[in-house]
């Protein structure tokens, strides 16, 4: 089971963070295990070890298209929990957005907190319009 490895690795990573929750497998289990249109989440094993070595996750979040005759809903993808200790992380989040797309997402949001300033201009990720507020 991955659980406890990639509970070890989140743990390990949001460490370095002042304000992170504190994830037990449990956690990690509830939030972050694969549900169909819920969250998808994936490892990167090493072949030679056999050991989890990175993680990405995205969440889903479906909208309804008022109005539209050709469109009736947005699937849309939400970067949710990356590590990358091996892949270099601009690597893991392209393979994401492969994942997304291959699930048929439509659209993949990331939002610019701990390391994800590091890929979004290299994958093209567009700026939001700013009116998106979070806590």
């Amino acid at each position: 089971h991955d659980i406890p490895a990639v509970t070890r690795l989140l743990r390990n990573y949001l460490a370095q963070f002042a304000v992170a929750p504190d994830l037990l497998e449990d956690d990690v289990e509830h939030w972050l295990h694969p549900t169909e249109n819920v969250v998808n989440s994936y490892v990167v094993v090493n072949p030679e070890t056999r050991e989890i070595t990175d993680f990405c996750s995205f969440y889903c979040l479906s909208s309804t298209i008022l109005g539209n005759q050709n469109h009736s809903s947005l699937k849309a993808a939400y970067s949710y929990y990356n590590v990358s200790t091996r892949t270099p992380l601009l690597q893991l989040m392209n393979d994401a957005l492969i994942m997304a797309k291959n699930k048929d997402y439509d659209v993949f949001n990331a939002l610019d907190l701990m390391e994800n300033s590091t890929f979004l201009k290299e994958l093209k990720f567009g700026p939001g319009d700013g009116h998106l507020h979070y806590y």
